[in-house]
Order: C-alpha cells, then sequence, then structure tokens
C-alpha cells in the first residue's frame, strides 16, 4: 500500500473540519532563533521565529484553523535568553506545542546568510538541543504522520523508535493507531555520493523522502543545474529521481523534490500486486524459493545484481513467469509549479521547504492524494516566503482566519484550479 492509499484509509477529512481529531502532524525538527543576513543593501535582522521545527509546524498549522490547530505537535526548548514576545507569538498559533524550559543553557540559534541565488548558508551559533523520539509524549506519538530531518542512518534509528513506543498506545477514542507515515527531509551536509546507500537502505522505511533539487543533487555527485543556463535542471532532478525509483523497485515510496522557482517534482513507484482470484494453484511439493533478506527489505547492496533483481521481479515461488497475475500502479511522475510566479513576491525563502513539507504531511495524513498533498504544501511554503521571519495569523469580520490578510482556503482552491485538479 503506497502512502496515499495509506492515508486514505483513514478517512477524507477537509482543511476546515471543526471537530478535534487528535494529532495529525508531529515534527522532529528543532526549534531555533533565526539571525539572517542578506546581501547589501538589505540590513541584517535579528530574533527570528525559525527552525526546520517551526517552519514545518507553521506549514500544517496554516491548513488547520482553531480547534484543528491541536492537531499540531511539536517542541520548543527555551534557553534561558528565550524572548517572551516569541513564546506570545507561537502561542497565539493554539497549537500542541511541547514548551520546555531549559534554563541551564542557551536557547538553540542560528546564523543564515544568502547569495544573489538565493542558496543558503547556516551555521549553529549557540549549541543545538536535538530532539529524539524519547522527547515524544504519549499524545504526540498517536500522531498520523512524523517530519523527520536528519542523517539516513539517524532517519532509520528515529523510524524504529518511534514505531517501538507507538506499540501499545492507542487513539483518544480507544481505537487501534492507524499505520503513520514519515516524511524524511535529508539534512544537507550528508546529502553526498558517500551517503547514498545508507540513502537508499532507508527508503524502505519512510513513505516520502523529500530533498531539494541541490541536496538531490548532491546524493548523485552532479550540481543539479543546467550547464548552459546555470538554471535548475528539471531534466537532471527526473532522472536522479528514476535511479532512485529503480534502486528500490520492490517497495513503493515517493520521492517529493523541492525546487524553488521550478515548483517540486513527485515521483512515486507504483508497485506490484497480484490479482485476487479464485483459481488455486497447482499443489506443489517444491518449497518456495526464499529471496535474500536484501531483495525482501529493497535495501540496496554494494554487490547487489540489478539485472538478477530484475529478472525476478515477475516470477512466481517456482520460478515460472506470472505477468497476467500481477496488477502494476503506473506511480506518479508530475511537476507541481510553484504557488508564486514573480520573483518579487518572495521576500524571504527561510523556511519555505519545511513549510512546505508541513504542509504536504498534514494533508497526508488527511487522506488527501500525494499530488493534491504537494498542492497543500505549496500553498503553505507561499506564505513563508511572502515576509521576514513567519506570515501574521488574523481574522475577518466574519471570523474567518487570515494569513497575511488572506484566506488560505480560497488561495488553496484558486490553485486547485490552476493546476485543473478534479
Amino acid at each position: 500500500m503506497d502512502v496515499a492509499d495509506e492515508a486514505n484509509s483513514q478517512g477524507d477529512e477537509t482543511a476546515v473540519e471543526c471537530e478535534p481529531r487528535g494529532i495529525d502532524f508531529v515534527t522532529l525538527g528543532m526549534f531555533i532563533i533565526d539571525d539572517i543576513e542578506y546581501l547589501p543593501p538589505t540590513p541584517p535582522v535579528k530574533d527570528i521565529l525559525g527552525g526546520a521545527g517551526t517552519y514545518s509546524a507553521l506549514g500544517a498549522r496554516l491548513f488547520s484553523p482553531p480547534p484543528l490547530s491541536d492537531s499540531v505537535g511539536w517542541i520548543i526548548d527555551k534557553g534561558s535568553d528565550f524572548p517572551p514576545a516569541l513564546e506570545d507569538l507561537v502561542s497565539t498559533w493554539q497549537t500542541s506545542v511541547e514548551l520546555r524550559d531549559t534554563p541551564d543553557r542557551l536557547t538553540t540559534r542560528g546564523w543564515n546568510g544568502y547569495d544573489e541565488h538565493q542558496n543558503r548558508a547556516f551555521r549553529y551559533t549557540t549549541p543545538k538541543q536535538r530532539l529524539t523520539a524519547a522527547d515524544l509524549t504519549p499524545e504526540l506519538l498517536t500522531s498520523r504522520s512524523f517530519h523527520l530531518i536528519c542523517s539516513p542512518t539517524r532517519c532509520r534509528e528515529l523510524v524504529t523508535e518511534i514505531k517501538s513506543k507507538r506499540s501499545g498506545l492507542s487513539t483518544p477514542g480507544g481505537g487501534n493507531l492507524p499505520k503513520a507515515i514519515f516524511i524524511w527531509e535529508p539534512v544537507p551536509d550528508l546529502c553526498t555520493t558517500d551517503e547514498l546507500l545508507n540513502c537508499t537502505n532507508t527508503l524502505p522505511l519512510i513513505d516520502v523522502i523529500s530533498p531539494n533539487h541541490s541536496e538531490l543533487a548532491g546524493f548523485m555527485g552532479d550540481s543539479g543545474l543546467d550547464p548552459d543556463t546555470g538554471e535548475i535542471s528539471t531534466r537532471a532532478i527526473e532522472r536522479a529521481c528514476e535511479q532512485l525509483l529503480g534502486s528500490m523497485p520492490l517497495q513503493s515510496f515517493a520521492i517529493v523534490v523541492r525546487a524553488a522557482e521550478k515548483g517540486c517534482y513527485l515521483a512515486r513507484n507504483g508497485g506490484r500486486k497480484r490479482k485476487h482470484n479464485n483459481h488455486k494453484r497447482p499443489a506443489t511439493t517444491t518449497a518456495p524459493r526464499k529471496k535474500p533478506s536484501a531483495l525482501l527489505h529493497g535495501g540496496l547492496q554494494h554487490d547487489t545484481d540489478m539485472e538478477a533483481l530484475f529478472a525476478g521481479l515477475l516470477q512466481d515461488p517456482e520460478g515460472s513467469i506470472a505477468r497476467e497475475e500481477i496488477e502494476v500502479d503506473p506511480g506518479v511522475e508530475r511537476w507541481i509549479p510553484a504557488y508564486h510566479t514573480e520573483a518579487e513576491k518572495v521576500v524571504d525563502p527561510t523556511g519555505g521547504g519545511n513549510t512546505f513539507l508541513g504542509g504536504l504531511a498534514v494533508a497526508l495524513a488527511r487522506g488527501k492524494s500525494l499530488e493534491e498533498a504537494a498542492a497543500w504544501g505549496s500553498v503553505a511554503a507561499s506564505f513563508a516566503i511572502e515576509q521576514v521571519g513567519t506570515p501574521v495569523l488574523g481574522a475577518d469580520d466574519e471570523g474567518n482566519e487570515l494569513c497575511n490578510g488572506v484566506r488560505v482556503d480560497r488561495r488553496f482552491e484558486e490553485f486547485k484550479n490552476r493546476l485543473a485538479f478534479s
């Protein structure tokens, strides 16, 4: 079952439902107070609400007006220097945030710098407080989706630990927890060819991997740019996704590549399954052949025989070809454009990718298809990049929530019509 099928089995709630439904989204991204430095003549800004955790929670929150805002979970570790104004701002979002006092340390802070191509440089200026599965409360562990931003190795550890801690827990209504959706955002400094094998061995454990265009190129040992124009190469993105999907032919997972002004590219393995029929196989005394564990779990090894792997995909346990008994899901290959098509609309790209993933994750948790979830993410990101810092939430005269003076649901409907979604 792919991520869209899994999510659809959990219901078809909309972004504007009225009743709380437990936790839909949790991020293990950190809270960071940002200082941002731009190219002259734009002046720098200080003490800005930031971090992958903050912006991904924002993305989920934009599609979760109260009382649904309680379905967004995240964690803030407040150091001794935590500005009261930021705590007041966070409280206005009305999310299920865990605010934890850590008076023996400084709040995690970071410096951000941008070049003329909006490529970001980042460094921590105080020691970071990394989150683990042990930091998740029982309530947060019941979430329908989890956003992880980490290395391949740590991603595998987190997924395993979260699944272990979820065992035995139940929904707020006392039922069994649905299968969690895991969205993995690789950390930029470990998107290298040396980590490619670790990356492919992580893919069977998650539902969505979402690097940006340069991070994906880093895994492939490429620049990801068109050599003639210097722009982001859509062909390089498509080729890299095809290679990653090909490395995991027995798995169904999605790749969502965030490509700045190009939008995002969606690629998902369709997977194969046997057709259901009433014809029984002839009895046989031959024991079914066991496939190597690497093939069963999709892990790509240094010595994997790819030719043999593909040759065995359509064979039954006795070794005969069974094409007529196979249903093939064609999967997904689609570009979703960025919401903002005019460069002047992008004031500050900080956090845009994280906000995108929050919108994407909460949409999947509420039963949306991968394509529609990406549209949620694109709209969420559009609000994050319209100003320095986080957008401003408010309300109109009728009590409808506004973001930057605009209703989120109406911007989404306009974008949905632009994309010709049914």
